[in-house]
């Protein structure tokens, strides 16, 4: 028989280990469009916060921009994965990522008890930014973070509140840029030696070639897992973003199904997790 009680001490002595630590989610996929699953994220993280970690959310939107470039006519191009971003899409980005998808997150975390601050990498330039430059191809504004103020963040966490972050970033001559929320998830949990980094998505973790959920990886196995073809598509940019976020210091990568009800909190909370979490051999 299910005992509540004992799934209740069962959590205790992970409040212990991660209390007042930063957790960095990366918010995106189905999890941020389907109606039952935003209102169990805003749920999960609001009870993160309240029992004393320090949740940051950065998110995406990308389909949320393509339906707004769609509707005024602007077309969408893609290379490799990435959107082409001209003056034109840059107003529209702005617009949808730290407008619309950034304001519609904070609404449902505060409705549903938490404290929700959304800002991008703008302000306060927290995310400097530098334009990607690829051999073949211009891509216009899109960037790569350069670095990361975190100052403004460790504020808002300390007066109990949740940044909610949209990865707009910014050079020093005040052009803005769109970028990956990915990488953008990484950084910023790299300024800020984050206990956990968790990338929320639609699949349950890293598959083996069987479809097999792997449910630990150890750093220094990645580079073998993209060789042998284990790990490929884009799970590959994940894993290496999880690799340098723990060269860099931070403790853990998770990579979790959020199409899942509760997945964050069965990740954090129980001994098994729900997905892959990716970690460095103690020396």
């Amino acid at each position: 028989m299910f005992d509540k009680g004992d799934c209740l001490v069962e959590v205790l002595p992970y409040i212990k280990k991660f209390y007042s630590k930063t957790v960095v989610i990366k918010y995106g996929g189905s999890a941020m469009i389907e109606p039952k699953l935003r209102e169990s994220f805003s749920k999960d993280v609001s009870l993160l916060k309240y029992v004393g970690i320090n949740p940051i959310v950065v998110h995406g939107g990308g389909p949320e921009i393509g339906d707004v470039l769609k509707r005024l006519n602007i077309e969408s191009k893609f290379y490799e994965g990435l959107r082409i971003t001209d003056e034109n899409t840059m107003e529209v980005v702005v617009m949808v990522l730290a407008g619309k998808v950034n304001k519609e997150i904070v609404l449902q975390i505060n409705k549903n008890g938490g404290r929700a601050v959304g800002i991008s990498g703008v302000d306060a330039q927290i995310i400097k930014a530098k334009k990607k430059l690829l051999k073949d191809i211009d891509l216009g504004l899109v960037g790569d973070v350069e670095s990361v103020n975190p100052t403004i963040l460790m504020h808002l966490s300390e007066s109990g509140y949740i940044p909610v972050v949209s990865p707009i970033g910014v050079d020093d001559d005040g052009k803005r840029y769109n970028i990956n929320a990915d990488s953008v998830a990484s950084a910023i949990a790299i300024s800020l030696k984050a206990e956990k980094l968790i990338y929320l998505t639609d699949t349950d973790g890293v598959l083996n070639k069987e479809g097999e959920l792997i449910s630990s990886i150890e750093m220094s196995q990645i580079s073998q897992m993209i060789n042998d073809g284990t790990i490929t598509g884009g799970m590959i940019p994940k894993l290496l973003s999880a690799k340098e976020a723990i060269n860099k210091g931070v403790n853990k990568v998770h990579i979790i199904n959020g199409t899942k009800i509760h997945s964050l909190l069965e990740e954090i909370f129980t001994q098994e997790g729900v997905g892959s979490q990716i970690y460095a051999k103690e020396s």
